[in-house]
């Protein structure tokens, strides 16, 4: 039987400290190298046969992940909230917490995290991006409304940002000067060329035959267009990760975070680790969706009567929730089933 040797794996923007160890806790090798594929390959070719590796989750594991994972025998990466809680200690540095991971991973109590396959990573950075063009967007709107404002000119709100009638402002109101205009013009070609740059991403998003499929049957969702669809696809990837609809409630942070002692329980409205995208992403797809689905504006009622709209735009979510794992667990569309008591998907 060959012997497993275990790496761990301190990753950083231009170095990667690591660790080497038996399955007995030996070291056999510690040190650092530069962060890129070359060094990368050449240490590989100097490791013990078979290896598995460890590192933590951080902006910069996607790519070390896909180049080592066809030379390893296993590949895992680790919670970093979690990892933090079980490695606090008083003295800390990059050669000490590669010995760390690597003794969690031998040991087998690394707090491992979901790492979606390449091809839905991929998309996802598509898709956060297009969240960053929109955040630009608003501001740049937001910035016309500010320098009309400042210089003391009456506007239609509700058509600021229509093209005929922002065409038709800066060419009658004569407290716009040439210097306010220019300024206007080129806000507003951001905005268009914005606008152009977002809907291209979310149409290609839309068309790519791994998503395709999924991404409609969600949209037959009440309340789920095309942007809730793809977040949820993308963020999520495999749905099949969560156990329950309240686990998935909580990795989209739609509850709150408790905290007892004794007989004093804690609770905070909605708790800090979640994925944001998703919780951003389903709120506001939950403020708009007693519009579209009777069943959903009753529980939206409902709620609101017991405290206020915050709580019931929350458990419309939470509902919506339950909706896209039915959907997306079944892999069929959604169908509104009537018992006498509940609607189910």
């Amino acid at each position: 039987m060959q012997t497993m040797y275990y790496i761990g794996l301190d990753v950083h923007k231009r170095t990667i400290s690591y660790c080497v160890k038996d399955g007995s806790g030996t070291m056999h090798a510690e040190g650092t190298i530069p962060a890129t594929r070359f060094d990368l390959d050449r240490w590989m070719k100097t490791l013990p046969q078979p290896w598995t590796a460890a590192m933590e989750a951080t902006v910069f594991t996607g790519w070390i992940y896909d180049h080592l994972q066809p030379h390893a025998a296993a590949l895992k990466v680790a919670h970093p909230l979690m990892l933090r809680a079980i490695a606090a200690a008083k003295k800390k540095n990059d050669r000490i917490d590669a010995s760390k991971i690597c003794d969690c991973l031998r040991c087998d109590f690394l707090p491992e995290c979901y790492m979606a396959c390449t091809a839905i990573r991929e998309r996802r950075r598509t898709l956060r991006y297009r969240n960053l063009l929109v955040r630009q967007m608003v501001q740049m709107k937001n910035k016309i409304g500010m320098l009309l404002m400042e210089a003391g000119v009456s506007y239609n709100k509700q058509r600021l940002h229509k093209a005929g009638y922002f065409r038709e402002l800066l060419a009658t109101n004569p407290d716009i000067d040439e210097g306010l205009c220019s300024l206007l013009r080129l806000c507003r070609e951001t905005v268009v060329r914005l606008q152009k740059t977002e809907s291209a991403l979310v149409r290609s998003l839309e068309r790519d035959s791994l998503l395709l499929d999924r991404v409609e049957r969600l949209m037959t969702i009440p309340a789920v267009g095309p942007i809730t669809a793809l977040t949820w696809a993308l963020e999520v990837g495999d749905v099949k990760r969560f156990s329950s609809i309240k686990k998935a409630i909580s990795y989209c942070g739609l509850c709150g975070a408790e905290k007892s002692s004794g007989n004093t329980v804690q609770r905070t409205p909605l708790s800090k680790q979640r994925n944001k995208h998703l919780q951003t992403t389903l709120i506001e797809a939950a403020k708009m969706a007693p519009r579209y689905s009777p069943d959903l504006a009753m529980l939206y009622d409902r709620e609101k009567q017991k405290g206020n709209a915050n709580r019931a735009t929350l458990a419309v979510a939470r509902k919506l929730v339950a909706y896209l794992m039915a959907v997306d667990r079944g892999q069929r569309n959604f169908q509104v089933v009537e018992t006498s008591n509940c609607i189910a998907a």
